[in-house]
């Protein structure tokens, strides 16, 4: 496990477009199918990853406090699947319904989409608005495995409240730390 800091792209940037299978569903959704007009988080996690098990409660949390705001949730793992088993699709699945994930748990075996959105680590979180314009990338909150830190979701918290609040989102963003992805070699 190497602690690796996300890449923290430039805000603004355009959401990366993407089709990918939902775990479990079985479907292929798209970012156009599952945006919302309000904002869309996306979440790059797995999950084998101390980080990601440390603070997913609370992305369920949020997920359910936000949600039904207008705020849609996407998470995705990009892990390689072939060295790392626990994040097969089929893993996927498992640990999605028994947490009771309310989101869509995407898979992508190419890598494709976690290298177009500049994805480094688990949990590696960006926030679009409603025109999939970049306006958070950063940590959840301060919390980390092993401090006595409460995890709260804060950071990604104020964003939210933001955007619903017509306000604009401040850049001071710090951010997220955790497993780097589990990129394919060869």
């Amino acid at each position: 496990m190497a602690l690796t800091p996300s890449k923290m792209i430039p805000l603004g940037t355009t959401a990366p477009d993407f089709t990918l299978p939902d775990t479990v569903s079985g479907k292929l959704l798209s970012l156009a199918e599952l945006k919302s007009d309000r904002a869309s988080v996306i979440l790059f996690i797995c999950n084998h990853c101390p980080y990601v098990q440390h603070v997913r409660q609370q992305l369920i949390e949020l997920a359910g406090d936000y949600g039904p705001r207008g705020i849609a949730f996407v998470a995705i793992s990009a892990n390689d699947a072939e060295n790392y088993p626990d994040d097969a699709p089929e893993k996927m699945r498992m640990v999605a319904g028994e947490l009771g994930y309310p989101f869509p748990y995407l898979y992508d075996e190419s890598q494709e989409v976690a290298r177009a959105y500049g994805a480094a680590c688990t949990p590696d979180i960006f926030v679009f608005d409603g025109a999939l314009k970049l306006v958070y990338r950063g940590q959840l909150d301060d919390a980390r495995p092993g401090t006595d830190v409460p995890v709260t979701g804060r950071d990604l918290r104020e964003a939210l409240d933001r955007i619903l609040e017509g306000r604009p989102v401040s850049p001071d963003q710090k951010p997220s730390m955790g497993c780097n992805i589990k990129w394919k070699t060869g």
